[in-house]
């Protein structure tokens, strides 16, 4: 990010997500026994969570394939050095990011820097908490819902990604009950007072980010890491931007009637309204 100081009244710039009171983590999950660098997909046991095979190229310091339900990254447990190719994600913001103000959409970020494509921008960072208890939160616009497996079965008019979770993989994904899958996701990142860079992140019909639910320290998709990557190259001092995700009238205010937002990212499919 700019080396600028961002003073916004209220809201506090942090790195890395924090817990709320009453969300328990799960357990660590056990790791691949790979030394130094993950290199042989056969033998890695993270590399068969992602159908035997590495997610990330190594070119400009690790780019995503493409995108999927889910990466498995390595993580904590797993005997791979930091430089592993499969921890591309969890090496924070490499990119001169610069927070500035729009005429006509508030808040908006750009890159000083040329981004390219299937490269990890900013992970959406904030307070990890429980969605029914952000639901009563009046003007707060910042809440990103942690709904990877909603989108993996399309549910609520979400679009879900490329690239099915591997057969092997859903073996060691927790089982989500129906109650779960009916509703709101369950937990969410609440950036509204505490946050990083990509609290400020415009939508756009259409965007040149895109969404991706990564797992490296455990396997619960319900609480799984959220990081935007370039779903394009990207010139210098380019807004960026992505889909929010939002289905048409979903978005119920607190008196029980439909929310109507207007889109202003001016793109020539903008579908006129965020929900």
């Amino acid at each position: 990010m700019s080396s600028n100081v961002l003073i916004i009244a209220g809201f506090t710039y942090i790195k890395t997500v924090e817990v709320a009171e009453g969300v328990n983590l799960p357990p660590t999950a056990a790791g691949c026994a790979c030394k130094g660098n993950c290199t042989n997909p056969k033998t890695c046991a993270c590399a068969k969570l992602n159908g035997s095979d590495f997610p990330y190229v190594r070119r400009d310091g690790g780019r995503l394939v493409e995108a999927k339900d889910v990466v498995f990254e390595c993580g904590p447990s797993c005997k791979c050095g930091p430089g592993c190719l499969n921890r591309t994600s969890q090496r924070g913001i490499k990119y001169h990011l610069e927070v500035y103000r729009t005429h006509d959409k508030g808040w908006a970020v750009r890159s000083r820097d040329f981004i390219p494509s299937g490269a990890p921008v900013c992970e959406y960072i904030g307070l990890l908490r429980r969605s029914d208890e952000v639901d009563n939160i009046s003007g707060n616009d910042y809440i990103f819902e942690i709904d990877c497996w909603h989108t993996m079965n399309e549910i609520e008019g979400r679009e879900r990604r490329f690239g099915n979770v591997p057969l092997f993989a859903t073996n060691v994904l927790p089982k989500i009950d129906d109650n779960t899958l009916d509703g709101t996701p369950e937990f969410c990142i609440d950036a509204g007072s505490r946050g990083n860079v990509a609290r400020f992140i415009n939508h756009s019909c259409e965007p040149n980010l895109f969404v991706q639910c990564i797992l490296s320290a455990h396997h619960d998709l319900r609480l799984a890491r959220v990081v935007l990557f370039a779903a394009e190259n990207i010139s210098p001092l380019q807004e960026l931007t992505y889909d929010y995700g939002y289905a048409l009238d979903s978005v119920i205010g607190p008196d029980g009637k439909v929310k109507v937002l207007p889109c202003f990212c001016g793109t020539a499919d903008c579908r006129k309204r965020l929900y």
